[in-house]
């Protein structure tokens, strides 16, 4: 049991770095205007909206390796299944690079929904 809750938290990790590295990537690329989110001014709401958003995976790395069988187990298919529905109203990003790496990104998500799903 607790190589499914490594295994997880390992792709949670994945996942995360992988929001990062598109973050980074958009600042060196100067895909985005300094204090602006989608071309619109960002308030504090926004950004605390972003900070939450990021959280998720950093949340749920500390889950995979805490929470009891089987509510880790349902925590991440709901969970991995959410962030699939939400990446895919962003598509596509004007980058190419944007696109491949949500597409790596789904491919996580689909690891962590398949080991989630199969473990007894």
């Amino acid at each position: 049991m607790e190589d499914v809750r490594i295994t997880l938290a390992g792709l949670w990790t994945a996942m995360m770095l992988t929001y990062l590295l598109g973050d980074v990537l958009r600042i060196f690329a100067g895909d985005f205007t300094p204090g602006e989110i989608d071309g619109q001014p960002a308030g504090q709401g926004a950004w605390l909206g972003a900070a939450l958003i990021m959280l998720v995976p950093i949340t749920m790395i500390v889950l995979s390796l805490t929470l009891g069988y089987p509510a880790i187990r349902w925590a991440g298919l709901v969970v991995a299944a959410l962030l699939v529905v939400f990446n895919l109203f962003g598509l596509p990003y004007p980058g190419l690079y944007d696109n491949v790496l949500i597409i790596v990104s789904f491919a996580f998500n689909g690891l962590i929904i398949w080991y989630s799903w199969t473990w007894h």
